[in-house]
């Protein structure tokens, strides 16, 4: 896929549950036009990494116990955006997770992101990867992962070992993880439904909400994202 550095693409954000292929279409996305992906996650790390006063802030809350509240993690997401390399666009993981960060999101993004932009001001784009429950607990469940290295991952559905339960690469036995169990994918599956539906909520009124058959080929996932994306930042 050949990559593309010279357009304004804007913000993404992909929704979709655990095992929707998230990871794999964001990678695609970043080779493609050479944007950051930002997490939250790697921001609070990075931030409590460096001592910054956002950083220790979060630390003592969660020294605590305490969850980091959204006006901290906000803070966090607006110096990172700030920073040259999302000034073309960028893919936000794990943010929004509510509709009141969502709502930050877009009167930060206008007051200040693009304000002095010359393609105008542009809100983030955002693509649901919707693919059938049962297909989900098959790839999540499915999984099985070499013991010896961690690395080498199978898929006794979609992409069986040679032999039941061995590694092909080194003969190592395969096993289960533990967040690989179905009772705990059926929580986790529960858990991303009863906090993401907000969220697309929120972006479907607002009518930036857009959705992408999951249960296809990734290459033919990647190409409906990219049309979608071309079709915004035009």
């Amino acid at each position: 896929m050949a990559a593309e550095t010279s357009r304004n693409i804007g913000p993404v954000i992909l929704l979709g549950p655990p095992g929707a292929g998230k990871g794999t279409q964001a990678k695609r996305i970043v080779e493609r036009y050479h944007i950051p992906q930002i997490s939250t996650g790697d921001i609070l790390r990075d931030n409590v990494a460096r001592s910054s006063e956002l950083g220790l802030a979060a630390k003592a809350i969660m020294a605590r116990g305490e969850l980091v509240p959204d006006n901290l993690v906000c803070d966090m997401v607006a110096d990172r955006l700030r920073r040259p390399d999302c000034r073309a666009g960028f893919i936000l993981d794990g943010f929004p997770r509510t509709p009141a960060q969502a709502g930050w999101l877009d009167a930060f993004l206008e007051r200040e992101f693009f304000h002095n932009s010359n393609q105008g001001k542009d809100l983030p784009i955002v693509i649901r990867i919707e693919v059938d429950y049962n297909q989900l607990l098959k790839r999540l469940t499915g999984r099985r992962t070499c013991t010896a290295s961690g690395q080498h991952i199978y898929n006794i559905y979609f992409q069986p070992p040679r032999a039941d339960n061995v590694c092909d690469i080194d003969g190592s036995q395969l096993v289960t993880r533990n967040d690989d169990r179905e009772e705990v994918i059926r929580e986790r599956l529960k858990a991303y439904d009863l906090q993401t539906r907000p969220v697309a909520d929120y972006y479907e009124q607002m009518r930036r909400l857009v959705s992408v058959n999951g249960d296809v080929p990734a290459d033919q996932v990647t190409e409906r994202i990219l049309g979608f994306i071309e079709d915004h930042a035009a």
